[in-house]
């Protein structure tokens, strides 16, 4: 138990970074991307990964 609970910590500090670095949208992309990961559903799993990739283009300086 007290492993999930670490687990379910990490989970809610990595929201929160990419929140703080890429904003909802990053938020948004992630989210598309772990539902394609778990459901094996390739459109979910490629929009968030192109949404991600273009977030961290626009955020180089």
């Amino acid at each position: 138990m007290p492993f999930l609970a670490l687990l379910a910590l990490g989970a809610y500090f990595v929201g929160e970074m990419i929140e703080g670095r890429f904003g909802l949208l990053g938020v948004a992309a992630v989210g598309f991307l772990s539902v394609g990961v778990k459901t094996k559903n390739t459109a979910c799993l490629s929009i968030g990964t192109v949404a991600l990739v273009i977030l961290g283009q626009s955020a180089m300086p």
